[in-house]
């Protein structure tokens, strides 16, 4: 370990994005005792191979394995090729679909492939729970089982609302907090690593440490990122997230139509900035020295760059620049926050939904002074929507995009959406 790595230096990197440490006093003794005696902590993070790629929300707790790697530490990249045949019940109203040993085996060489494009593969301890979980006997899993009773899982959020609504919850589920919380007896585990939706999981297993007679590890818990539409969690089947093995283009360009807003957690989340650096790049907006758009751009282009290589990322921010350029789109235009609940925005569409009063948002964002005058610029042709000329006095959401520029005149705006 560097011995350049204070106590204070490594709080700084570790605690940096972090939304609950339990307990913190607990990791500064730990750290402390790591310098004196020179012994790294091992620092373990799991992940089920339920699916073959991985999306930037994933990569949250991948990049605080590289900063407790950075540090000196060890790192543990655990597949749950055992635990991936009952499905973490986290969040789900209904009982996962199993999946079977072959497509679990192919999902963690994919996973394997991914996660080393932030963890140093020299330095990554990569296991499997099966190594442990699959040599149990009958008899040590009952003994395992008998440490939980039945109103202790229950208290567990999702298992909680589904007997309440008298929803299914199969037996096999309840073993999965514990057999997570045996993964960190077997690998004696100083820290483990997850979301806040993983509290109860992850503390199962101090409990079982506690048990073993083992020091009780602690538990870092990081937020859940959201998706590009900032309001909920990035998710590949809402449409929202933006995958590790994408182009560099495209991930350049999704990264480039999140809110500004959001720019700052991805910032604090997707990055290894120090939060110290992350402040100094928000001082430097408000104060006028850095546009908002070109921290964007550097966001983009860190990100890009991370996954694929700094001539990548130079040609995707180029093609970027390039494309709006061709729309006749300034890069630099100013920033209008538009509520979607605004009044006399929205309107009933024809299949059921709803669409966007172009009159209305151009009033919302400045750019006239009166629905009527809206009305009459748009029939006068005087009106852009990303370059392109429109007249239609409604626009569906989607059609319009997450970040819309508006021209009216010599005059542009950006939108930004927000509830």
């Amino acid at each position: 370990m560097s011995k350049f790595a204070s106590l204070e230096d490594q709080l700084d990197l570790i605690t940096k994005g972090a939304a609950e440490i339990v307990p913190l006093d607990a990791l500064k003794e730990r750290i402390t005792k790591s310098l004196a005696t020179g012994v790294p902590m091992r620092i373990k993070a799991g992940f089920d191979p339920t699916a073959p790629d991985l999306h930037l929300g994933h990569t949250v707790l991948l990049r605080k394995l590289k900063h407790f790697q950075d540090l000196g530490h060890t790192v543990i990249f655990l597949i749950g090729d055992s635990t991936a045949l009952i499905g973490d019940p986290t969040g789900r109203n209904v009982t996962r679909k199993p999946l079977t040993p072959a497509e679990i085996a192919v999902n963690a060489e994919t996973y394997k492939e991914q996660v080393f494009q932030i963890l140093d593969p020299q330095k990554t301890e990569i296991r499997y729970n099966s190594e442990w979980l699959d040599k149990l006997s009958y008899y040590d899993l009952v003994k395992l089982m008998s440490q939980f009773t039945v109103s202790q899982m229950l208290e567990r959020e999702d298992f909680h609302k589904r007997f309440n609504e008298e929803q299914p919850i199969a037996l096999h589920e309840l073993i999965y907090p514990i057999a997570q919380g045996y993964d960190s007896v077997a690998l004696e585990c100083d820290v483990e690593l997850g979301g806040t939706d993983q509290k109860f999981n992850l503390m199962r297993g101090r409990d079982l440490q506690k048990h073993f007679g083992q020091p009780q590890q602690i538990v870092l818990m990081m937020p859940i990122i959201e998706g590009l539409d900032g309001a909920q969690k990035m998710s590949k089947s809402l449409g929202n997230a933006i995958g590790v093995h994408e182009p560099a283009g495209e991930m350049y360009g999704k990264l480039m139509s999140i809110s500004d807003e959001l720019m700052w957690r991805y910032w604090t989340l997707l990055t290894d900035l120090r939060v110290s650096e992350i402040d100094a790049m928000q001082e430097q907006v408000r104060a006028g020295e850095l546009h908002p758009m070109q921290a964007k751009k550097n966001l983009a282009w860190t990100i890009t760059k991370g996954f694929h290589s700094n001539e990548e990322a130079d040609a995707a921010a180029e093609g970027w620049a390039k494309m709006f350029q061709q729309r006749g789109v300034s890069e630099d235009v100013p920033v209008v926050k538009v509520s979607l609940v605004e009044e006399g925005l929205m309107a009933a569409a024809a299949d059921g939904g709803a669409e966007i009063r172009v009159p209305k948002l151009l009033v919302l964002a400045g750019l006239a002074s009166s629905t009527g005058e809206a009305t009459r610029k748009l029939a006068e042709n005087a009106v852009s929507l990303n370059g392109e000329k429109i007249s239609g006095r409604t626009y569906g959401k989607e059609a319009m995009g997450d970040s819309p520029v508006l021209r009216l005149g010599k005059k542009s705006v950006r939108v930004e959406w927000s509830d």
